[in-house]
C-alpha cells in the first residue's frame, strides 16, 4: 500500500521517523510519500482528508477524530513541554485582555490553551511558529506563544516569559501536556495502523540506539540549530510517551477535550 505519510521538519519528528524515510527501519509491503509541513499546515490538510497518516496538533485531532483514528505512538506529549507566553517587557495574566497576541497556528494545542488560560484575549492574531519572534519585535505584537525550539531560545532573543502554559496545565490537571499526535484516516486498514505503530516504535529505538545515525536527515531540515539546542529538543519532546501514550497519555488528551468542551470552544 503507498501511504502519504506527513509530520513536520521539527527535530523530534524528523529523529522519529528517520528509520522509516530512509527505509532502515522497513514496513514490509508498503511506501511513503513523505510531506514535511509546519503542524500548522498538516493541520489545515487533515482537515481536507489530505494525507493518510500525518502529524497533527491535537486541537486539530479534536475536530477531525470522526475521520482519523489516533495513533498510540510517535506523538508529542510530556512534562515540561508545553508553549509559553513571552514578552518584550514583564506582563501579567490580567493583562492579556488589552494585548494583542501572535499565536503559532489557529489550531495549534498552543492557541487551545492560551484561550483556556487567557479566555479574555480576544486580539489574537496567526503566524508560522518561525515567525513569532520577529512578529513581537517588530512590535506587531505585546506579546508571543511559543512552541518547538523557541523555548529553549527567548531568553537569549531579549523575551520574558509571561507563563509556561506547559507548567500551568500540570498544576491545574496533574498531567502530562498533550501537544500533538499522529493519526491515520480512516481509509487506512487497521491491519496496516497496527504494522505502522510497530514500525515507528523500531524507528524510534533505532535512532535512540544511534542518534548519530539520525542526525543527517535531522540536520537538513535543522540547520539553523546548535547541537546543544537540537540535543535538547529532541530530549524533551521524544520521551516514553513517544514510544506509548499510555493511558495516562490518553487521559490527557481526554481531558483537553473536555476542557475544550466546558469553555466552549469545542462542541
Amino acid at each position: 500500500m503507498h501511504l502519504s505519510l506527513g509530520f513536520s521538519p521539527c527535530p523530534n519528528d524528523t529523529f522519529i521517523f528517520d528509520g522509516l524515510v530512509k527505509g532502515s527501519v522497513p514496513l514490509v509491503g508498503h511506501t511513503f510519500e513523505v510531506a514535511l509541513h509546519d503542524v500548522e499546515t498538516l493541520n489545515r490538510m487533515a482537515f481536507g482528508d489530505q494525507l493518510d497518516v500525518t502529524k497533527l496538533s491535537f486541537f486539530a485531532w479534536l475536530a477531525v477524530r470522526e475521520r482519523y483514528r489516533l495513533l498510540s505512538c510517535g506523538g508529542a506529549l510530556g512534562y515540561g513541554c508545553g508553549p509559553v507566553v513571552i514578552a518584550r517587557r514583564p506582563l501579567a495574566r490580567e493583562d492579556m485582555a488589552g494585548c494583542r497576541v501572535v499565536l503559532p497556528g489557529e489550531w495549534t494545542t498552543a492557541h487551545l490553551l492560551f484561550r483556556l488560560w487567557a479566555p479574555e484575549a480576544a486580539q489574537r492574531h496567526f503566524v508560522p511558529y518561525d515567525r513569532v519572534f520577529d512578529t513581537l519585535h517588530a512590535r506587531q505584537a505585546d506579546c508571543g506563544v511559543i512552541i518547538h525550539e523557541s523555548r529553549f531560545t527567548y531568553a537569549a532573543a531579549g523575551f520574558h516569559a509571561v507563563v509556561d502554559l506547559g507548567a500551568w496545565w500540570e498544576e491545574r490537571t496533574g498531567l502530562p501536556i498533550p501537544l500533538g499526535g499522529i493519526a491515520a484516516h480512516q481509509r487506512v486498514p487497521e491491519t496496516v495502523v497496527a504494522q505502522l505503530e510497530a514500525a515507528i516504535r523500531r524507528s524510534i529505538a533505532t535512532a535512540r540506539a544511534n542518534p548519530d545515525g539520525a542526525m543527517p536527515y535531522i540536520r537538513t531540515h535543522a540547520q539553523e540549530m546548535t547541537a546543544d539546542v537540537l540535543r535538547a529538543h529532541i530530549d524533551t519532546f521524544v520521551n516514553d510517551f513517544s514510544l506509548d501514550s499510555g493511558p495516562t497519555g490518553r487521559q490527557a488528551v481526554r481531558r483537553l477535550a473536555e476542557e475544550a468542551r466546558l469553555a466552549g470552544i469545542l462542541p
